[in-house]
């Protein structure tokens, strides 16, 4: 079988291109799996946007860092081709921490490997119930969950994650307001999300808009981009507001850190609390979050648009769409593989 692998070629300065990877393809290691080990046909990567904090190479603990010239690390989907492990057989599906590569080995550790039920596809598991409506799940009820009434901002508000914690702060019972870029990306937040304001923060004064909007305070502010719209937001929070720090897009590209609140004293001041977390936070909890988004979105309650791109030898292209405004929801790349 011949495998082919994207390798991260040389480390992005501002956005990703395709010209920071290379594409090789090799015969298949005909080596034999070593106990625990497990084969798997990858068949959906998803681009997330933390994954351009890994081709930044700083080795701060706190992320993984992708090696130059591996293949590109990737959530992927796919399906057991050979098993050395006592839990797996072959034709199981399953999601994982995987790379950009048509085959891999895998060895399931440390809550890296889930299996995928037999009622759900792998798009559903890699989409609408996976890792970014997962994530905005626990934002939503396990950091900062609403009392009725209480006001919910939440930047990258059309986002994959964003769009599904801003659905659910609807749903508890929260007055919701999204932030996102471009008209289109608004009046889908109005009409087909519910949402009730939203600011189009390429046309419109954030500031300005949250003094109208919200005349006493934020309650919650669910942040997936970090940077002015983060300013704003501290700057107009309620008395014992909360903010759930969730991604900080706006400085993926600057190789630069993520910095937060220029004035602290507002922070202490207005007893804000300000909280980070990761889905991995809660994976005992997984089952409960899967339960729940496939219940709301079978009653029509929370919708999920998946962007769900066709060819591994478009990756990196794919990949870079995520920060150019290209996707419209999860951004999901289908693998073309060649037996």
């Amino acid at each position: 079988m011949r495998n082919r692998q994207w390798l991260l070629k040389t480390r992005p300065h501002g956005l990703p291109s395709p010209g920071d990877f290379e594409l090789v393809e090799s015969e298949l290691s005909s080596r034999d799996l070593k106990d625990g080990e497990l084969l798997v046909r990858n068949r959906l990567f998803l681009c997330a946007p933390t994954m351009r904090n890994w081709m930044s190479g700083q080795a701060n603990s706190l992320f993984p860092v992708q090696p130059l010239g591996r293949p590109m690390m990737a959530p992927a989907a796919g399906e057991v081709v050979h098993s050395k492990h006592a839990a797996y057989r072959p034709g199981d599906r399953l999601t994982y921490f995987g790379s950009w590569s048509d085959y891999e080995i895998i060895a399931p550790a440390g809550g890296n490997v889930s299996r995928v039920a037999d009622d759900m596809s792998l798009t559903e598991a890699m989409g609408p119930l996976g890792l970014n409506p997962q994530t905005a799940y626990f934002g939503v009820t396990r950091v900062a969950p609403p009392k009725p009434g209480d006001v919910a901002l939440v930047s990258g508000a059309a986002g994959s994650t964003g769009a599904t914690a801003a659905q659910i702060y609807r749903l508890l019972g929260a007055r919701v307001i999204g932030v996102a870029g471009g008209s289109e990306k608004c009046e889908w937040l109005l009409k087909t999300c519910r949402l009730d304001a939203a600011i189009d923060y390429k046309n419109e004064n954030v500031r300005d808009r949250l003094k109208s909007l919200c005349p006493d305070g934020v309650n919650i502010f669910f942040d997936n981009v970090g940077g002015d719209i983060l300013q704003a937001a501290v700057d107009h929070m309620a008395r014992r507001g909360r903010i759930v720090v969730c991604g900080q897009i706006a400085s993926y590209n600057d190789d630069a850190t993520a910095e937060g609140p220029r004035n602290m004293m507002r922070v202490v001041y207005g007893s804000i609390r300000i909280e980070g977390f990761l889905r991995s936070d809660y994976l005992e909890h997984v089952c409960e979050a899967v339960g729940r988004l496939r219940e709301w979105m079978a009653r029509g309650e929370v919708v999920h648009r998946i962007d769900i791109r066709r060819g591994f030898s478009a990756a990196p292209a794919v990949f870079a769409d995520l920060f150019n405004g290209r996707n419209a929801g999860t951004l999901l790349i289908e693998v073309d593989i060649k037996s």
